[in-house]
């Protein structure tokens, strides 16, 4: 008999599923901080279940996190998970240590459709979406794995804030992203605040005004680009969202938003979206518009991607143009990098089922060579920046 993970529910799914089997509302919740809260995986030790429940339980649901392949830890903490999702692909995800904060990244899918030329996620093609439940057992395995690892008290949480900018492009896999942020958000889960769970979007227009409608977290834009014309070739998305359809739903939003700025990611790429007049469109495109954050972030190149990244000068000169604007400005810093966790040095195995074209070679030892994969995860905050 095939059993069901509960790891797939947010907490009104799974008093739905409780309710179905003919059991009260109350079970679930107990069940369900079980799970989220302590990390238990057996219904045998949730002992404030009746002894019949917990057997029924045991034959017809399971709690089951993802395979890992590897596990790796940077000199500087960070750490490092691929995962196993089954038929030929796996997933990354990375924890990043702070001295106010730890951050989970947290991979949506397998693979990416984006096709954005400086990620090389996009550049294997997209295989599938993440379940709601391969989404949530990234947090689980990480929480309850580093809680033992940094040897926390019982009830100590050792993540504090979620990003999503993994692998994938969240919002096209909005039916199970959004039970995840729920769990995430839920004081019987993680008990996690909206300001503290980001999602990252290339700009998928009509899903930034649903997400904002059912389930406002704090939202990141990857932006890339001052005008239409460069960020159509940079993030071929832009061509279906345009730049003015895409600012209209950030100031949507910001209606509902937990933070009252929109974070602009960008990636610095050499000579191609980093000059000064670059920076100065920016300006234009936005001041007085609505409050939002710059984040630049130096590219990572990866084979074939035919771009480099911008030298350090010219990235602090176009910083400092947004700053001299009255923008807050930071300039990602590089984590991990000795474990190739670093922004654009990832390498998951994604199984091309996409018509487009075949996957290009890497050096994963984990699993059958794939090229590395960008996440973009914020590593620290300078104190100018808003929280």
């Amino acid at each position: 008999m095939s059993t069901t993970n509960l790891l797939q529910f947010d907490r009104a799914g799974l008093v739905d599923w409780f309710a179905a089997h003919g059991e009260k509302p109350f079970r679930a919740r107990q069940v369900f901080r079980w799970m989220h809260q302590k990390g238990v995986a057996e219904f045998a030790g949730m002992s404030d279940l009746a002894k019949p429940l917990r057997a029924w339980l045991q034959g017809a649901a399971r709690i089951e996190s993802l395979p890992v392949l590897t596990e790796q830890r940077s000199r500087d903490g960070t750490v490092k998970w691929l995962f196993d999702v089954g038929a030929g692909d796996a997933v990354e995800t990375v924890f990043i240590p702070e001295a106010q904060r730890n951050t989970l990244c947290v991979s949506s899918q397998a693979g990416c459709a984006m096709a954005c030329r400086f990620c090389s996620t996009g550049a294997q093609g997209f295989s599938r979406n993440l379940t709601t439940a391969e989404i949530l057992a990234q947090l689980w395995h990480a929480e309850f794995s580093m809680r033992e690892s940094l040897g926390l008290a019982a009830g100590e949480r050792a993540i504090s804030n979620v990003v999503m900018m993994g692998m994938g492009e969240p919002l096209q896999n909005y039916s199970a992203l959004i039970p995840a942020l729920r769990a995430m958000l839920d004081d019987d889960g993680y008990g996690l605040s909206r300001r503290r769970v980001t999602v990252s979007t290339s700009g998928v227009v009509p899903m930034i005004d649903r997400l904002a409608a059912d389930c406002p977290v704090a939202l990141a834009v990857s932006l890339h680009a001052p005008n239409d014309a460069l960020r159509d070739d940079l993030v071929p998305l832009n061509r279906k969202y345009p730049l003015a359809e895409l600012l209209g739903a950030c100031e949507r939003y910001l209606a509902h938003a937990p933070r009252d700025f929109i974070t602009f990611e960008y990636c610095m790429l050499d000579r191609v979206n980093d000059a000064p007049e670059h920076a100065r469109q920016l300006v234009r495109l936005l001041h007085n518009r609505f409050p939002c954050k710059f984040n630049l972030i130096p590219f990572n190149p990866f084979p074939q991607s035919g771009l480099a990244r911008s030298p350090a000068g010219r990235i602090a000169a176009f910083a400092q143009i947004l700053v001299d604007a009255g923008f807050v400005t930071t300039v990602r810093k590089t984590r991990g990098d000795d474990i190739d966790a670093a922004c654009g040095q990832l390498a998951g195995d994604v199984q091309d089922r996409t018509s487009r074209k075949p996957a290009r070679a890497s050096t994963s030892s984990a699993v059958p060579p794939r090229p590395v994969i960008p996440i973009r995860v914020e590593a620290a905050s300078p104190p100018a920046c808003p929280t």
